[in-house]
């Protein structure tokens, strides 16, 4: 579930075409800026896409696996097999509470 920073190139959700050239505003205060701008993105992830599958009686788990009877050599050994068909991921799923996006270009807290 570990997220990695947006693949498209030159595209940030938070930064706007606000002010520019302005040199009496610091680094955060032209981020605060570019955030206000005439794009309204907010930097709270409120959904996520899920890792969950159903299966075919409706469980819900990452992995599905069946037991298996393998007899070789007489001699009867029981494997597990991973199910990979007849799975529909469970989409997008709801937040408990907000996380902050991972492209948010504003530091919030400093040691």
């Amino acid at each position: 579930m570990g997220g990695s920073g947006s693949k498209a190139k030159g595209v940030w959700p938070f930064s706007g075409s606000g002010v520019g050239g302005d040199s009496a505003c610091d680094g955060n205060e032209q981020s605060l800026a570019r955030l206000k701008g005439s794009r309204n993105a907010t930097p709270f992830v409120f959904t996520r896409r899920s890792s969950l599958y159903y299966d075919e009686d409706g469980d819900l788990a990452h992995e599905f696996y069946e037991e298996t009877v393998v007899t070789k050599n007489g001699r009867k050994k029981s494997k597990l097999k991973r199910i990979q068909k007849n799975l529909i991921p469970q989409g997008i799923v709801k937040l408990d509470h907000p996380c902050i996006h991972v492209d948010f270009p504003i530091i919030l807290c400093e040691v």
